[in-house]
C-alpha cells in the first residue's frame, strides 16, 4: 500500500499513520517528523526550515523535496509506505508523483481526514508538551491532573510557539490556500478517499480501515 494522507493541521493524521503501520507493517513518512528531528539536532536544513515553521508556514519545495527522495529510497519503503504531510500543494504532488513514477512505486490512493475548524483550533492551541519526557497533553481533552505539570514525571509543560492561537490561525489559512486543492488534484487522478476526523480516536481508525478497503 502506497499511501498519502491529508488533512488540516490537527486532523490526526499522525495518530492514523501510525495506527495504520501497526497493522500493515510499513513505514509512516512525516516531513513533520523529519524536520523537527533536524530542528533539534541544530543541522543546516533543521535552521532553515525553523525560520519558517516558527512563523506558521510551509517549509519551502526544495528543503522538503530533498528529504523525501532521499527517505523513499531506503530499503524499508519497497513494499509500500504512508506518507503524512508531504505533498502540501500541487506542485510538490506533480513532484512526488514524478520521483515515485520513476521509482516504479506509484500511489495507491489519497486519503484525506476531515475536521471541522473549531475541533482543530481546540486540539492544536490546546497542546501542552512537557519539557521532560514529551508527554503530550491536550487542556481541553486530555489536560493533566495538576496544571503545568506532568502526570508521568511531574516535568513543566509548555505550548510549543507554533501552537499559538495566531500561528494556528496563519497556518490554517496556508492549508486552504496551498493544501486543499490536493483534494481535487487527487480527486482528479481518481485515487481520493475520505474519511471523518471527528470521534473516538479506533472509531476514527475503524473507518479508515474500512474506506481503504483493509479492514
Amino acid at each position: 500500500m502506497r499511501l498519502v494522507l491529508l488533512g488540516a493541521p490537527g486532523a490526526g493524521k499522525g495518530t492514523q499513520a501510525k495506527k495504520l503501520i501497526e497493522m500493515v507493517g510499513i513505514p509512516q513518512i512525516s516531513t513533520g517528523d523529519l524536520l523537527r528531528a533536524a530542528v533539534s539536532e541544530g543541522t543546516a536544513l533543521g535552521i532553515e526550515a525553523k525560520s519558517f515553521m516558527d512563523k506558521g508556514e510551509l517549509v519551502p519545495d526544495s528543503v522538503v523535496l530533498g528529504m523525501m527522495k532521499e527517505r523513499l529510497q531506503d530499503e524499508d519503503c519497497k513494499k509500500g509506505f504512508i506518507l503524512d504531510g508531504f505533498p502540501r500543494n500541487t506542485a510538490q504532488a506533480e513532484a512526488l508523483d514524478a520521483m515515485l513514477e520513476e521509482l516504479g512505486m506509484p500511489l495507491d490512493s489519497a486519503l484525506s481526514v476531515e475536521v471541522p475548524l473549531e475541533d482543530l483550533m481546540k486540539r492544536l492551541t490546546g497542546r501542552r508538551t512537557c519539557k521532560e519526557c514529551g508527554q503530550m497533553y491536550n487542556v481541553h481533552f486530555s489536560a493533566p491532573a495538576t496544571d503545568d505539570a506532568c502526570d508521568k514525571c511531574s516535568g513543566e509543560l509548555y505550548q510549543r510557539d507554533d501552537d499559538q492561537e495566531a500561528t494556528i490561525q496563519k497556518r490554517l489559512e496556508v492549508y486552504t490556500q496551498q493544501t486543499a486543492p490536493l483534494i481535487d488534484y487527487y480527486s482528479g487522478k481518481g485515487i481520493l478517499k475520505t474519511v471523518s476526523g471527528t470521534g473516538n480516536i479506533d472509531e476514527i481508525f475503524a473507518n479508515v480501515t474500512t474506506t481503504l478497503g483493509i479492514s
